[in-house]
């Protein structure tokens, strides 16, 4: 009898399980909604719990919509419901997650939920399969009809949409740089980051490090749109051609958009921008330890899924094919180190 109940209950977990993966895309587009509507805001500056009654009269919105979504919310653990209102009524307060969906806030998440949740990124999905069955039959491409890059090129709100949520990420990363490494950039007296979007990175490198003077380097259409700021310089180019000189290179998120090949070709290119004496080449990316388990580990799988679906060849790495494109790229010794982040801190020398 208790082999029988235990198969009962795998088989209800089993039901439940795959309903979640049914309904998978149900948690974006309600996370999404939730930003555009701007709940988090409401809630943040609300002194106290808020009512549904005072949420839906601060968004202009049906009060029976948006409790229906709250419900959602609360059950997903974005929010909290707190009975300690001037009403008497429930009301609903902040949670670690819901604050990571504040458009501003200073570890927001939005920017990427935005990007990942639009029509652009959600189309090629479809075409997965198509990816892994048929060599050369690239999901995005087949998709837009151009790659991820050329298409952001053409569209400035999709190129928008990138950059923000590259920034986001930046926000969260640099701080765990910092934090995990915080000699990383000793001796260092110029840094070129390369794919460095809009140069938040820089901007927030420069900020903990005053000594450093950034060069933001990435396409000519990105750079266009990167608002000045004391101590760093834009200059719009191919890294695939060269990159400008520093005592370091950093690449964050950048290599995982490519194969081998090509990242290979950029790495040469920013070992020749480098002196030999002092100079490195910093990598900010994640690293896929398939032997050992730890709570970011899903995450990058599931980024490694995201390089298939976006990217031509794309993929996340583990340590070997780090180490392999560094040697195929002529580095004489590197350093692998973990940080409390997604990505991890590679760094190369001449």
């Amino acid at each position: 009898m208790e082999g029988e109940t235990n198969r009962e209950e795998e088989e209800i977990q089993a039901q439940v399980d795959i309903w979640k993966y049914v309904f998978g895309f149900v948690d974006m587009a309600v996370v999404k909604c939730a930003i555009e509507l701007g709940i988090a805001e409401v809630v943040e500056s609300h002194e106290g719990p808020v009512t549904i009654s005072e949420l839906s009269s601060a968004l202009g919105c049906s009060q029976s919509s948006l409790y229906r979504i709250m419900r959602f919310l609360v059950h997903r653990k974005f929010f909290k419901e707190d009975h300690n209102t001037n009403q008497g009524a429930i009301g609903y307060v902040q949670t670690p997650m819901s604050r990571l969906l504040l458009r501003n806030g200073e570890k927001s998440m939005a920017a990427f939920v935005l990007l990942e949740s639009s029509p652009v990124m959600l189309a090629p999905w479809h075409g997965l399969s198509a990816r892994v069955l048929a060599k050369g039959d690239l999901a995005f491409e087949s998709t837009h009809g151009k790659d991820i890059w050329s298409y952001a090129a053409t569209n400035p709100a999709h190129s928008k949409l990138i950059n923000d949520a590259m920034a986001c990420d930046a926000r969260v990363a640099v701080a765990a740089i910092i934090d995990g490494c915080p000699d990383l950039f000793n001796g260092m007296d110029s840094v070129v980051d390369v794919g460095g979007g809009d140069g938040t990175t820089l901007r927030l490198l420069v900020k903990a490090c005053p000594w450093i003077r950034g060069i933001n380097f990435d396409l000519p259409h990105v750079v266009s749109e990167a608002p000045a700021c004391d101590g760093i310089e834009h200059i719009g180019g191919d890294m695939f051609v060269s990159v400008p000189k520093a005592d370091a290179t950093l690449l964050m998120w950048v290599l995982h958009d490519w194969g081998d090949d090509e990242c290979i070709n950029v790495l040469r290119k920013c070992k020749e921008a480098i002196p030999k004496d002092k100079g490195k080449v910093i990598i900010i990316e994640g690293v896929v330890e398939e032997e050992e388990e730890d709570k970011l580990k899903y995450v990058r799988l599931m980024l490694d899924m995201v390089m298939m679906a976006h990217t031509n060849t794309g993929k996340e790495r583990t340590s070997k094919e780090w180490v392999h494109l560094l040697i195929g790229a002529g580095f004489s010794r590197y350093t692998i180190k973990r940080i409390k982040a997604v990505q991890s801190i590679i760094e190369a020398y001449p």
